[in-house]
C-alpha cells in the first residue's frame, strides 16, 4: 500500500514515499544485505563534530534479540509489530573521550531517519516507536549507563491494512497522510509570518 505526500511542490521520492505503516507482512525475510544497508545509511549520518552517537541493537524476526526487543514494546506496539521482519532500538552514547557529548539526541535522529529512508529505497517500510520501556532494553542488553534507549523500529514489506485485529487500526492505516500548511510551517521576518 503506498500513500505518497501530497506536497506543494515535487520532493525527493524516498521522503515523498516514507511514512509509518502497521500492517506488515510476517512472512516476509529482510536478508542480511538489507540489514547491512540500513545500518550502513544509519551510520553516515552527519554528526556534530563527528561525535557519532548513534547506535543500534538489532533484532531479525525469529531471534533471541528481536523477542528482547518485542518484549520492550508496549502492549499497543506489540499488538502489531510481532510481524515485522526487523525490530531495532536507537540508543544514544552521551559520553565519550571528551565528557559529555552534544547534541546526541539529533544525531540518532538523524541515523535514524537515514535509516528509514534506506528502508523506503530497499522497497522496505519502517514505524518509528517511542512507545516502549527504556529501563527494559537497558536491562535486557545490560547497556552501559551512558548509553540511553530513545527510538524502537520495525521494519519489513508492507501487507493490507486487513492484517491489523483492531478496527481503529485499520482504519488509520488507511487515513491520508496530513500536514501542517507551509504558511504554518516557515516563518520570515517575524513568528507567525510565513516565509513563503
Amino acid at each position: 500500500m503506498r500513500k505518497p505526500a501530497v506536497t506543494s511542490v515535487p520532493i525527493a521520492t524516498l521522503m515523498a514515499e516514507r511514512w509509518s505503516p502497521r500492517a506488515y507482512d510476517e512472512s516476509a525475510v529482510v536478508t542480511p544485505d538489507q540489514v547491512r544497508a540500513l545500518l550502513e545509511a544509519a551510520r553516515w549520518a552527519p554528526s556534530f563534530g563527528n561525535t557519532q552517537p548513534a547506535r543500534y541493537l538489532v533484532g531479525v524476526r525469529g531471534t533471541p534479540a528481536f523477542d528482547a526487543i518485542l518484549a520492550t514494546l508496549n502492549s499497543g506496539n506489540r499488538a502489531w509489530a510481532h510481524r515485522a521482519s526487523l525490530l531495532l532500538i536507537g540508543v544514544m552514547v552521551t559520553t565519550n573521550e571528551k565528557g559529555e557529548v552534544p547534541y546526541a539526541e539529533y544525531g540518532l535522529g538523524l541515523a535514524s531517519e537515514n535509516l528509514v529512508l534506506q528502508a523506503v529505497e530497499l522497497g522496505l517500510v519502517a514505524h518509528q516507536m517511542a512507545g516502549f520501556s527504556p529501563e527494559a532494553v537497558s536491562a535486557s542488553f545490560s547497556l552501559p549507563g551512558d548509553v540511553v534507549p530513545k527510538v524502537a523500529i520495525a521494519v519489513g514489506k508492507p501487507a493490507a491494512p486487513e492484517v491489523l485485529e483492531e478496527d481503529w487500526r485499520v482504519e488509520r492505516e488507511k487515513a491520508e497522510r496530513v500536514r501542517l500548511p507551509l504558511e504554518q510551517f516557515a516563518f520570515g521576518d517575524q513568528w507567525g509570518k510565513p516565509a513563503l
